[in-house]
C-alpha cells in the first residue's frame, strides 16, 4: 500500500511523512559534480518549514490562494499558530484521485524530498490527515510571475526585474540539469516570489529523470502529464516525439519562451491551434521580442534594436500572431500596450540562443549564467528588489475572520471555489 493511501481507512493517528525512510533514490550516486554545493542548501532566511509541526490543528487556514492537480488540490495561506508564520497549504483529497493521479503526487512529494536548491520549491514538510494529503510550502507573497504580469505588469516587464527572476530560474535548472533531470514545465506560472525577494521554481509534477540503470541517457522520449496546458513553452524537439527524443536543453528552449513572456505580458503561440504551433515551430518560427520583425533566427542578423520607434505589426504576422491574444477577443481581454517598446541588445540576443531550432546550438544553463544581460542582476539587493516590483505589493495575512477554523479530522474534499471566489494570485497547476 503506497504511503499516499487514505490513513482514515484504519482511522491511524495523523502521521508525518518520513518519506526519505521510504524511499532511495540512487541517481545521486551517478553525479558527475561534487554536490556538496549543492545538496547543503536549503530554502532562503525565513522561507523554510522543515521546523514546523505535523499536526493539522496547528494550523489555521486564512484564505485561498488557488486551485490545482485537476482542480483536487485547494492552496491556502495558513498560518502556524504556535510561531505565528505564514505558509502555504496544499490539501489533496486522496479519495478522488485516480491511481496514475496518486503516483505523480507521490512523485512530486518524493523529488521535494531529494531536491536541496535555495531556487527550487519544494515541500520539505508533508502528512495526511484522515483522508487528505497536506503539503506545506514556504508563503510566496509576491505570486507567481504570471500573477504579476496580468495584475501589475500587463505590458510586459522592466529588463531589470526580468534579468533578477530568469537569473533564479537559471540556477536553478543549472542545479536540476545537474542531477540529471529535466524541468518540463518552465512558464511564468512556475516562477515565484518571496516577500524577501527570492526566486523559487515550481512544478516539479512535470519533473523527467535521465537516469536508467545507473547511467544518464543522451536523450528521453517521455511526454509530460497535462501537456495541451504546456504546448507554448514545449520545445520542438519534444513535441515532435521522434527517434532523437529530447534533453536538458529543452528547459533552454522554454525559458526563451519565457522570458518573451515577460517582456510582452503575452504568451506566445498561446492562441494557435496546436497544429499550428507544431508547424510553426518546427519550421522555425519563433516568437521575438516586439520590436524585431518576426523572422527565423537566421533572418534576424544582428538583432539591432529599432531606432525608429515605430511598431513593427509584428502582431499581424502569422509566425507570430501568438504575441498577442485572438484578434476575434475583445479589446478588454487584450492588455494594450501604450507604445512601442526598445530592448536591450543584450536581451535579444539571450532570446535568439534560447530558440535556436536545434538543441545543440542552444547554451547550457550553466553557461547562461555568464550571458551580459545578467551582470546586472549582481546590482540588487533588497531594497533595489523592492523598487523593481513597484507598483506590486505582497501578500498580507487578512484582517477578516479566516475561512476555516484549525481542521478536524474530516474526509471531505476541500470546498470548491464560488462564483464569488477572487481571482486565483497564484497558479498551482
Amino acid at each position: 500500500m503506497s504511503f499516499l493511501d487514505c490513513s482514515c481507512i484504519s482511522h491511524a493517528q495523523v502521521q508525518p511523512m518520513d518519506i526519505e525512510e521510504r524511499y532511495e533514490d540512487t541517481s545521486h550516486q551517478f553525479l558527475s559534480f561534487d554536490g556538496s554545493e549543492y545538496t547543503l542548501q536549503g530554502p532562503a532566511g525565513g522561507d523554510d518549514v522543515t521546523g514546523l509541526s505535523a499536526e493539522p490543528a496547528h494550523y489555521q487556514l486564512l484564505s485561498e490562494l488557488g486551485r490545482g492537480f485537476n482542480n483536487l488540490s485547494q492552496v491556502s495561506m495558513a498560518r502556524h499558530i504556535p510561531t505565528g508564520q505564514l505558509v502555504a497549504v496544499k490539501q489533496t483529497n486522496l479519495d478522488e484521485c485516480t491511481e496514475e493521479e496518486l503516483l505523480q503526487l507521490m512523485n512530486e512529494v518524493l523529488l521535494s524530498r531529494l531536491f536541496r536548491h535555495p531556487n527550487l520549491l519544494t515541500s520539505r514538510l508533508v502528512f495526511s490527515s484522515c483522508c487528505q494529503l497536506w503539503v506545506l510550502s514556504p508563503l510566496m507573497a509576491y505570486g507567481s510571475a504570471d500573477t504579476l504580469l496580468r495584475t501589475y505588469f500587463p505590458d510586459g516587464m522592466s529588463e531589470s526585474l526580468i534579468a533578477y527572476l530568469l537569473y533564479g530560474v537559471l540556477k536553478a535548472l543549472e542545479y536540476l540539469h545537474r542531477m540529471g533531470y529535466i524541468h518540463r514545465g518552465v512558464k511564468a506560472s512556475h516562477i515565484l516570489l518571496s516577500g524577501e525577494g527570492h526566486v523559487y521554481l515550481s512544478g516539479l509534477h512535470s519533473v523527467y529523470s535521465m537516469m536508467r540503470e545507473g547511467k544518464r541517457m543522451r536523450a528521453v522520449f517521455d511526454m509530460p502529464h497535462h501537456s495541451p496546458t504546456l504546448l507554448p513553452w514545449l520545445s520542438p524537439e519534444l513535441l515532435r516525439q521522434d527517434l532523437h527524443g529530447y534533453g536538458v536543453k529543452s528547459d533552454i528552449y522554454s525559458l526563451g519562451i519565457v522570458a518573451c513572456e515577460l517582456v510582452s505580458g503575452r504568451v506566445p503561440f498561446q492562441d494557435m491551434p496546436p497544429t499550428q504551433m507544431l508547424l510553426q515551430k518546427l519550421r522555425g518560427s519563433h516568437c521575438c521580442l516586439l520590436d524585431v520583425a518576426p523572422f527565423p533566427l537566421g533572418e534576424l542578423g544582428g538583432l539591432k534594436v529599432s531606432r525608429s520607434g515605430v511598431d513593427s505589426g509584428i502582431g499581424e504576422s502569422v509566425a507570430t500572431g501568438s504575441l498577442t491574444h485572438s484578434a476575434t477577443a475583445p479589446p478588454t481581454d487584450r492588455p494594450q500596450s501604450p507604445g512601442p517598446k526598445n530592448h536591450s541588445a543584450t536581451l535579444h540576443n539571450l532570446v535568439q540562443l534560447c530558440l535556436q531550432q536545434q538543441p545543440e546550438r542552444r547554451p547550457s544553463a550553466t553557461a547562461l549564467l555568464t550571458h551580459a544581460f545578467f551582470k546586472q542582476v549582481k546590482r540588487h539587493n533588497r531594497d533595489s528588489f523592492l523598487s523593481l516590483m513597484y507598483p506590486a505589493v505582497p501578500l498580507t495575512s487578512p484582517e477578516d475572520p479566516p475561512v476555516s477554523c484549525p481542521p478536524g479530522p474530516s474526509c471531505h474534499a476541500p470546498t470548491s471555489p464560488t462564483a464569488d471566489t477572487p481571482e486565483t494570485v497564484w497558479d498551482f497547476s
